[in-house]
């Protein structure tokens, strides 16, 4: 049986930090998750209105072996400057691959739309790529939840969104998560408290969940408007895979959302889901330990959804959970 980490977060997981950074007049931030090494990644996408930067470097037959790190920001499209700003605090500090005389930071990044929730969203200078910048400046080995970083501005269904983390160390692996939840769906059943990934609760950390009544009507979507709603998840795991085998972990890590949001992965949506494999834990039975460390993975995106609604506050006409139930 598995059991979160010591503090429950992806920073459960050696040698990863987080940062995180706002601006709180245009309500949007930015976050990003930092091996202390370059690592594996990979990324699987499943919503319709994706946004994202470098992914690419991700997939199958890219020259490109590892990243230096993942970056998560609001902006939607303009928030894709946010990593130009890690990648400039990485240069300085001479983190990148070399590449003859220079150095070239591999930061992939996806943007969730936070445009319309609130702040005043007029700027002479877009403040994404200092966000970035900052948000690598303030990684640290430990991070909160709710209203940061890239989950500032973030809205889940008829909730305040949030960025939120989980963790879960099962016989030696460790897998953590982090998710800003902004979600055309809702995370809670139509008319409860409950939310929907309930059951997958541990030590509290949703305020005690109770089961949802036998009979629940699901309610019409709030919002459905093409690209302006998005979750997403950054999974890190001390297991030491292949590009191929971080891919599959991605899949099933998708099945997190899934668990907690309805509906989900739909044309409004740029759900994405990124895995980090820092290599420190050498996996045995191939097969098996691959679907261990991705159900374990399903459920760290799960709760850390959750987690990111349950700590945010009420922000520009959103109630937040907490103030509600």
């Amino acid at each position: 049986m598995n059991a979160p980490g010591a503090s429950n977060s992806i920073c459960d997981v050696p040698g990863i930090r987080v940062g995180h950074a706002e601006n709180h007049d245009l309500v949007t931030g930015a976050s990003v998750i930092l091996p202390e090494a370059p690592c594996v990644a990979a990324v699987d996408h499943r919503g319709g209105g994706i946004g994202a930067r470098d992914t690419v470097l991700l997939g199958a037959g890219s020259a490109v072996p590892f990243v230096h790190g993942i970056c998560l920001s609001g902006g939607s499209a303009y928030g894709l400057d946010a990593a130009g700003g890690v990648l400039h605090g990485m240069r300085q500090d001479g983190i990148g691959f070399a590449v003859k005389s220079e150095i070239v930071p591999i930061v992939p990044q996806a943007i969730l739309f936070d445009l319309t929730a609130g702040g005043l969203k007029r700027w002479e200078h877009p403040p994404w790529w200092d966000l970035g910048l900052a948000a690598y400046r303030a990684a640290t080995f430990e991070t909160s939840s709710g209203n940061v970083g890239a989950g500032l501005g973030a809205t889940a269904g008829r909730l305040k969104g949030g960025f939120g983390t989980a963790s879960s160390v099962e016989e030696g692996l460790t897998v953590g998560a982090v998710a800003a939840a902004n979600s055309v769906g809702d995370v809670v059943f139509s008319g409860t408290r409950t939310f929907r990934g309930w059951m997958l609760e541990r030590n509290g950390e949703l305020g005690g969940q109770l089961p949802p009544p036998s009979k629940s009507v699901e309610s019409p979507v709030a919002d459905a408007t093409a690209g302006a709603n998005t979750t997403l998840a950054v999974v890190a795991t001390d297991a030491a895979l292949t590009r191929d085998q971080a891919y599959r972990v991605a899949i099933m890590a998708q099945d997190g959302l899934a668990l907690t949001t309805w509906p989900v992965h739909s044309p409004m949506d740029g759900d994405t889901v990124f895995v980090l494999s820092t290599g420190k834990h050498i996996v045995g039975d191939e097969a098996a330990t691959l679907t261990r460390i991705g159900t374990m993975a399903a459920e760290c995106v799960a709760r850390a959804i959750m987690r990111g609604v349950y700590e945010a506050e009420p922000l520009a006409g959103y109630p937040a959970y907490r103030e509600l139930f």
